[in-house]
């Protein structure tokens, strides 16, 4: 009998059981109308689950209006946004991928420019385009950088509200047939300003030392664990470094990962950067392949939890190694997913798992292995 790749090795995540290893990450899209998604997510997010991927994230949806990122972003804060995500969630289901959410809030990054249009502040171009500005929150009043507007440093009220938004959001993600509910503390938004010293200047029990900067994700996770039913599994985004001196560490990181593991978060979702400038900003670190391998592979060590490897993972022997060598249990894809939807798919072919188009869907699997053995022009990637 042969043994199947690495990568194309089931998962068991609770009550869930995955295809493969491959995850599609999270990809903001700055298109929805009003935090609707539409008709572009529906296909930007099909194509992956067509394309063989074993989970795909949703983008960032925030959990409060004023949460999001830009005007284009998706949003959980009302019931009416739930048909669009359930369209999302049940293709994919029905195409044998696993839909995931990632619930967040943008904090003192939130009602900024959509990328195209400079990805920094708000200006008057912005303004005029119908893009209207709003008060961005965050742990402490200190902007992201010079030239950002000052946030409105939370109260403990507005804490208690904004923890109760993440469980209503968490619902309606279940109502909509998501199967992972992820919380984002990454990449300098909400969570991860509370948790960076960097950001973080409060002197209450969610400011000053480690415990109580991670007061508000261990909060956040405790409640929306309460209302996610406990045969499905969380997942926790985490910028592992901030890449900066006195800024959060990958030791803090490990910390962080075996409190979130007590609370019933299954997997850790290991990126870094972001807590200045763009959510994907490397702070110092070198942009290379496979770069934020090592973040999942101590996260896997030392909290003897299951990790997921992103960023710069391209190649399916690159992705197929990174889990042979027990440095992680998934990997994730993003931008090169863009490239190549059906990423999976080649991956199979490539590893030598799938080379007659088994694993293809089977409106299209079928020409292809035909055309395989018809043709002489023709071999698999």
């Amino acid at each position: 009998m042969t043994i199947a790749p690495h990568l194309f090795r089931p998962l068991t995540l609770r009550g869930l059981q995955t295809r493969n290893r491959v995850v599609i990450s999270p990809m903001c899209q700055y298109s929805a109308h009003e935090g609707h998604m539409d008709d572009w997510h529906m296909v930007h997010l099909g194509r992956f689950a067509i394309g063989g991927a074993g989970i795909i994230f949703t983008e960032a949806t925030a959990v409060q209006k004023h949460g999001r990122i830009t005007h284009g972003c998706p949003g959980l804060w009302s019931d009416s946004q739930i048909p669009g995500h359930a369209r999302i969630a049940q293709f994919a289901l029905r195409n044998g991928a696993i839909p995931a959410i990632q619930l967040g809030h943008a904090g003192r990054k939130g009602g900024m420019q959509r990328p195209w249009f400079g990805n920094g502040p708000l200006t008057a171009d912005d303004i005029a385009r119908g893009d209207m500005p709003w008060t961005a929150v965050g742990p402490s009043a200190a902007p992201v950088a010079e030239g950002w507007p000052v946030p409105h440093a939370l109260s403990g009220a507005e804490i208690i509200s904004l923890i109760d938004d993440y469980a209503s959001a968490a619902r309606r993600a279940l109502a909509a047939g998501y199967k992972i509910a992820e919380i984002h503390g990454a990449h300098g938004y909400l969570v991860h300003s509370f948790l960076s010293p960097l950001s973080n200047k409060r002197s209450d029990q969610y400011g000053g030392d480690l415990a109580g900067r991670m007061r508000l994700a261990l909060e956040i996770t405790e409640a929306v664990r309460a209302v996610w039913p406990d045969d499905l599994p969380m997942f926790f985004r985490t910028s592992a470094v901030d890449g900066a001196p006195e800024g959060w560490s990958i030791d803090d990181t490990v910390v962080l990962a075996r409190a979130l593991k007590r609370l019933g978060v299954d997997v850790m979702d290991c990126s870094s950067g972001g807590i200045a400038g763009a959510a994907t900003a490397s702070g110092g670190q070198k942009r290379q392949p496979g770069f934020q391998v090592e973040y999942a592979q101590r996260v896997r060590s030392e909290a003897e939890m299951t990790a997921m490897a992103v960023g710069l993972i391209t190649h399916p022997q690159q992705a197929e190694d990174v889990l042979a060598q027990e440095r992680a249990d998934l990997i994730a894809i993003g931008r090169e997913a863009l490239v190549d939807p059906m990423w999976a798919l080649h991956a199979a072919s490539t590893l030598g798992h799938d080379t007659v188009f088994d694993t293809w869907p089977e409106q299209s699997g079928w020409w292809l292995a035909m055309r395989q053995k018809t043709s002489d022009f023709y071999s698999p990637q």
